[in-house]
């Protein structure tokens, strides 16, 4: 028997950030879906970590107003992450948001520490309105961090009033963009969005041609177009909205 079989291969770990408004314009059914959504899709995640024997997929979440908070100062596997509900209130402070998760997504004092190495992160931003601080100054500054440059990014613009241009630059794409009108919708999509983008983060790229961005774009835009409420930023605007929050 080799020396090997009793010991066990570290897995690499996958951090999927959710970045989280959570401004005053938020407050009411927008943010007890998205509250909902994500305490349900926890242990979802955690079962998707649990049966991948390469890689282990732990969670951050981030919330924004005016200011911005960790909701643990670790990433958690799914299955340890108790979901502590968000309120909504103030500002939103995105450019400090990006200042903030640049700040995380390094070795040395960040959370991409594993010692058996990282795949490149996924995160999902969820707004509904636009930044209130400088934004640009912020993202500018992330988007020179080679992990960001890296990772899977997904937009949801929550009503008619997200500011998908801002989106679009966080996620380098209309694609990426996930506009949602009700509440139904919005649950769905941060499912799906967040499962399937903690099944392709956390495996080794394919043979295929497609960028796991690109392949999470094409999984989640099916999606999108199968709900109601929901479209992706790059298809042709409906005629009319059903943004319905009630």
């Amino acid at each position: 028997m080799s020396l090997l079989d009793n010991e066990s291969i570290p897995r690499r770990q996958m951090t999927l950030f959710f970045l989280i408004d959570t401004s005053g314009s938020m407050i009411g059914s927008k943010i007890g879906s998205v509250n909902d959504a994500i305490e349900n899709v926890l242990p979802m995640i955690g079962e998707i970590s649990d049966e991948n024997p390469d890689a282990e997929i732990r969670v951050a979440v981030l919330e924004f107003s005016t200011g911005t908070r960790w909701l643990y100062d670790e990433p958690k596997e799914g299955k340890d992450f108790i979901w502590q509900p968000v309120e909504a209130e103030g500002l939103t402070s995105l450019g400090e948001a990006c200042d903030e998760l640049e700040k995380k997504l390094h070795r040395n004092g960040g959370f991409m520490t594993s010692p058996s190495g990282c795949y490149a992160p996924a995160v999902i931003l969820l707004s509904d309105g636009g930044p209130t601080d400088n934004f640009d100054a912020g993202l500018n500054k992330l988007q020179a961090n080679n992990w960001f440059k890296n990772a899977i990014r997904i937009a949801i613009a929550i009503g008619d009033d997200a500011d998908v241009e801002v989106l679009k630059k966080f996620t380098g794409s209309s694609e990426a963009v996930i506009k949602v009108h009700n509440v139904d919708a919005l649950k769905k999509m941060i499912r799906v969005i967040a499962i399937t983008s903690s099944q392709i983060g956390s495996t080794s790229t394919s043979a295929t041609d497609a960028t796991k961005q690109e392949q999470v774009i094409e999984q989640v835009t099916k999606e999108a177009e199968s709900t109601q409420g929901a479209e992706s930023a790059a298809a042709p605007a409906p005629q009319a909205t059903d943004d319905d929050w009630d």
